[in-house]
């Protein structure tokens, strides 16, 4: 009889992971149909806002934070990972993202921006309670947002400033921090003459510690937070993070342009708090019909990353098409 039931419980179990599992591959699916649904939008319409005159024109723009242009990220990240741990050098991830920018228009220069980045996981290592990697595949990650006020000035100088945070909606609990995180962003930048270069920087602390049901137990267990693997001890969170950026344009809409994404975890141990790569890469801007799209392709070195297990390379493939503003 004890069998039995040994037996039915594992059943539901596999049964519960291939519906959670075929959840998220229909999720990615419809995003990818919509995205593309919005793409063939693009090119049948007239866009609403002023047309850029030239991809080199709307590459300038696409690379301006604070532009009245409506667009839709598509980043796809592969990741290599390196560590003290046992197999920690053979681990590779992979994560497609969606980021539509959708900005309001106050008056010439101002803008409001909420800006939602929703990332399905398509191959990630986790650590099971044996201590041993295990590959996880076609998951929902989770959800990261902001609302922001921009202001572009005379003197070429532009500020950000809003709000930022984190919603724990990853599909299974150790492919997020299980934790709703909220804080402060502030971004600087400055468009040159050869092109521009900024800075953002956000500050979030968890509003709960990560005790749900299906939560991770144990000290030695990992979280990730974004990209980031971390050993989880159950507490409150305060992470900085952020991006520096730069834009060098060149000719026939070339740009030399890279955004890496820096974090320091407050909470993790000595010499594991800071996750810093340096990057560079190149885009090129094209016209669709009347309406640009970019791509862009990125390599981030990590200079600095967790001790135990971190991140070491990322290549970074991202394709930008422009959006009808809807307002």
């Amino acid at each position: 009889m004890t069998q039995m039931i040994g037996k039915q419980k594992s059943k539901m179990k596999l049964l519960l992971h291939s519906n959670l599992s075929v959840v998220s591959i229909k999720s990615l699916f419809f995003s990818v149909v919509f995205l593309m649904g919005i793409g063939n939008g693009v090119m049948a319409q007239e866009a609403q806002a002023p047309e850029p005159n030239s991809a080199a024109e709307a590459a300038k723009k696409l690379a301006d934070p604070n532009a009245t242009i409506g667009m839709f990220s598509i980043p796809i990240d592969y990741i290599h990972y390196n560590g003290d741990m046992n197999g920690a050098s053979e681990q590779n991830a992979i994560k497609l993202s969606l980021q539509p920018s959708l900005p309001y228009p106050i008056k010439e220069g101002q803008n409001i921006f909420v800006r939602p980045l929703i990332p399905f996981v398509l191959a990630q290592p986790t650590i099971s309670d044996e201590g041993e990697f295990v590959q996880q595949n076609i998951e929902l990650g989770d959800i990261g947002f902001d609302v922001a006020y921009g202001i572009s000035f005379p003197s070429k100088w532009m500020t950000v400033c809003g709000v930022a945070g984190t919603i724990p909606t990853a599909t299974k609990a150790d492919l997020g921090s299980g934790r709703w995180m909220l804080g402060p962003e502030a971004f600087l930048g400055k468009t040159t003459k050869w092109g521009f270069a900024g800075v953002l920087v956000t500050q979030t602390w968890s509003l709960n510690k990560n005790r749900g049901e299906n939560s991770i137990t144990g000290s030695d267990d990992f979280i990730y937070i974004g990209e980031v693997p971390y050993p989880d001890k159950r507490e409150v969170l305060s992470i900085l993070s952020g991006q520096y950026m730069y834009t060098v344009n060149l000719k026939n809409a070339w740009q030399i342009q890279a955004q890496p994404v820096y974090l320091f975890n407050y909470n993790a141990k000595k010499g594991s708090r800071l996750t810093l790569p340096l990057g560079t890469g190149v885009s090129k801007t094209i016209m669709a019909g009347k309406m640009p799209m970019k791509f862009n392709v990125q390599y981030w070195y990590y200079v600095a990353s967790a001790e135990a297990f971190g991140l070491q390379h990322q290549i970074r493939l991202q394709i930008v098409p422009v959006i009808n503003l809807p307002w």
